[in-house]
């Protein structure tokens, strides 16, 4: 195992930089070593690896072992491989284009299938080397022959009745899987097919771990939602509390069309399913070829909207928990810089409780109506069909770069190189004298956007009820947190006693008020590091040529406010012009950076990937993050970065995936509202134990991810 991991760690230093090579360009490991089996024999079982060109298995890393004691295996038999001094392993042998392996072995006579766990790991000629695989394959056994047929009990696995005579009884050999489940697939409609699965007496089919995937030309069909009627509930001894069915089923799987034309696609299905006091069949896989017909409606599939009925208790714990989110949230170092203006605000009107007490209501205002606001508008997109979470905002590149301007805009102010009105300057303050308290407002606005993304963390079961409820509801939800945001700032206001806690205006405000100036450059600078995540370097480039146009704009318009050389006014236009075509041009790019290539790290989360590892029996640990997740980056660097967490991952033969949610992503969408979570962070376990996934803590910490990964 030392050796394997120190292989892995050296892929990347051992590649250079041309050779790097991105995810989509490697092949699943199926296509890279294609695996079959046949019996040549009851006791001869032959092997077949195809392997793709560019890649080569290792001979020592290949094994086969009977995984279910039906065939008593011999020692593997391969032949001579290509010689080969590895960094790593020594002396190794290694296969190209295709190897034969022979197992032989002693099958016992009441089987007519056997199983076999075969393991073995390749690597690519570029230089990245697959972790080691394990397949389970079944392989169907020739008849007895005759005259070992004659020496059988000819009446095993069955019962006589009261006239002597023999049926079958459940206890008997299963089913070959096409018999046990049959699977028909019939177009109803342009837009919606039919399934029908239909098991054998005695035999049953997971409702749950059933997927379905559309194959058509250019994606121009893709598949919906797979719509089951109800479902019996069983208690199964490998899975627990399941839903399945016994007898025939129909399901309808709606379509989204791109084209009404006709249509040519393949229907992919994978399902499970087990004999009642028997074997449980591996994920069995069937295609349909199917044609559409022409004149169906293009567009969106309908999306089927749930909400939750309405519970007193439940909404009241929502609110609760909105409410303590919204403290919390305080403290977040996403929302500190913002927060330290409006506490210089209150300082200032110390001496004044009336003005102080309007200060904190038109604040508490903004924030709640934006939190409203923005959650109002999730709730919509979503129920629109768009593949939106909380914290959408930071998933657009326009906004996230307006928002580093402004941060920056406020660190200017706050510096002194121009000033908004007569008060404490900047965004977030009063805009002018004349314009009563717009600024303590727009501070609450400006709070909510940065803030909003650093909230599901924390109250991820009260935005799951209000993202599952009625709008009503949910509102009241939102203003909830905005309540609980801004409610420190409500009792200093009208609390005499911790008002009195305020420190007295004085000169020592202009300095503090230049020292918070660089938390907000640190915003602006944490926002320019989401662009580049979003829009790589061109967007880097552009978002700081737009906030040096925006800086000298600013810096020229302050120096001209008072003079009378009106024309310089126009270079300062000229700038604010420029660092509006700054934000156009990043919106224009389409090209986002290409995600980071497989390597012994973690492997980049896609549901057929996650599927894939599922099948082969790994453990899974996915985390969802993104570049504008403070929490994500928290736990990353306190958990996921440290070398303790690699080791564990090893201990524990686990896959690390990780989901990227920066930009929008429809599959980790689908993926988040699957477990129930409006947002990122998001972690999940998948092992023999949780089929389903365990959702874990949106706080890490070492202690807890060793014993949720060591549960198995």
């Amino acid at each position: 195992m030392l050796r394997y991991m120190l292989l892995l760690l050296s892929t990347l230093l051992i590649v250079p930089a041309a050779l790097a090579v991105d995810e989509k360009d490697l092949l699943p490991i199926d296509q890279a070593f294609a695996l079959s089996a046949k019996a040549v024999s009851r006791d001869k079982i032959e092997f077949t690896w195809k392997i793709a060109p560019g890649y080569y298995l290792y001979r020592h890393r290949m094994s086969v072992a009977s995984s279910d004691g039906a065939f008593k295996t011999d020692a593997l038999e391969l032949p001579e491989g290509h010689h080969k001094k590895d960094q790593f392993f020594g002396d190794v042998q290694t296969y190209r284009n295709e190897v034969i392996g022979i197992q032989t072995g002693t099958a016992d006579d009441n089987v007519n299938s056997v199983s076999f766990l075969v393991k073995y790991q390749g690597c690519a000629d570029v230089g990245v080397c697959y972790p080691p695989h394990k397949k389970t394959i079944s392989v169907a056994l020739p008849a007895l022959s005759q005259n070992t047929a004659d020496n059988l009990d000819l009446n095993a696995g069955k019962k006589a009745d009261f006239f002597g005579s023999t049926k079958i009884t459940t206890d008997s050999l299963p089913l070959p899987a096409e018999q046990a489940f049959q699977f028909e697939a019939i177009v109803n409609a342009s837009n919606e097919l039919l399934l029908r699965f239909t098991p054998a007496p005695g035999y049953y089919l997971y409702r749950d771990k059933t997927k379905i995937n559309i194959v058509s030309d250019n994606d121009v069909v893709v598949a919906g939602e797979l719509q089951w009627p109800p479902a019996k509930s069983h208690k199964d001894e490998h899975f627990g509390d399941v839903a399945v069915f016994f007898d025939l089923v129909e399901a309808k799987l709606p379509l989204q069309l791109k084209d009404s034309k006709a249509q040519d696609i393949t229907l992919k299905a994978s399902f499970i399913g087990c004999q009642e006091n028997g074997i449980c069949y591996p994920p069995m896989k069937r295609e349909i070829a199917l044609s559409i017909p022409a004149g169906g409606k293009v567009g969106e599939i309908p999306v089927v909207k749930t909400t939750t009925p309405f519970s007193a208790i439940a909404w009241i714990q929502a609110l609760l928990l909105a409410l303590g989110g919204g403290l919390i949230l305080n403290l977040m170092p996403c929302v500190l810089p913002v927060l330290s203006l409006k506490a210089l605000s209150l300082v200032e009107g110390a001496d004044n409780n009336g003005n102080a007490r309007k200060k904190a209501l038109w604040y508490t205002f903004g924030v709640m109506i934006s939190f409203a606001a923005v959650g109002a508008i999730a709730i919509g997109l979503r129920h629109a069909g768009l593949a939106l979470g909380w914290g959408f905002q930071l998933q657009q590149p326009v906004i996230v770069a307006v928002l580093a301007l402004v941060m920056l805009g406020v660190g200017l102010s706050l510096s002194g190189v121009f000033q908004i009105g007569a008060g404490l300057a900047g965004v977030g303050q009063k805009l002018t004298e004349s314009s009563g308290y717009k600024g303590d407002f727009f501070t609450g606005v400006l709070a909510v956007v940065v803030a909003s993304p650093c909230t599901a963390p924390m109250m991820g079961g009260a935005l799951a009820f209000a993202f599952a409820t009625s709008p009503m509801l949910a509102i009241s939800v939102f203003l909830a947190l905005g309540l609980g945001l801004a409610l420190p700032f409500l009792l200093i206001a009208y609390v005499p006693a911790l008002a009195k806690l305020l420190p007295k205006p004085g000169a020592w405000m202009e300095t503090l008020k230049q020292v918070l100036a660089f938390p907000m450059y640190l915003t602006a600078a944490w926002l320019a590091s989401v662009i580049a995540a979003q829009r790589g370097s061109m967007g880097v480039m552009l978002i700081l040529a737009g906030a040096t146009a925006f800086a000298f704009a600013l810096w020229l318009w302050e120096r001209t406010r008072y003079s009378e050389k009106k024309f310089a006014r126009v270079f300062a236009l000229l700038g604010f012009l420029a660092t509006a075509y700054s934000v156009f041009a990043i919106h224009k790019i389409n090209d986002t950076p290409p995600k980071q290539i497989v390597s012994e790290s973690y492997v980049a989360f896609s549901t057929e990937a996650l599927a894939r590892l599922q099948k082969d029996g790994r453990q899974v640990f996915v985390d969802m993050t993104a570049d504008w997740c403070i929490t994500c980056k928290a736990n990353e660097a306190a958990v996921f970065s440290r070398p303790a967490f690699k080791k564990l991952l090893e201990e524990t033969n686990t896959v690390y995936m990780v989901g990227d949610y920066t930009n929008v992503d429809p599959e980790i969408t689908k993926f988040l509202d699957l477990h129930k979570s409006v947002g990122v962070p998001l972690y999940v376990v998948y092992s023999s134990k949780y089929p389903e996934g365990k959702v874990l803590p949106t706080i890490m910490t070492p202690s807890l991810i060793d014993k949720a990964l060591r549960e198995e």
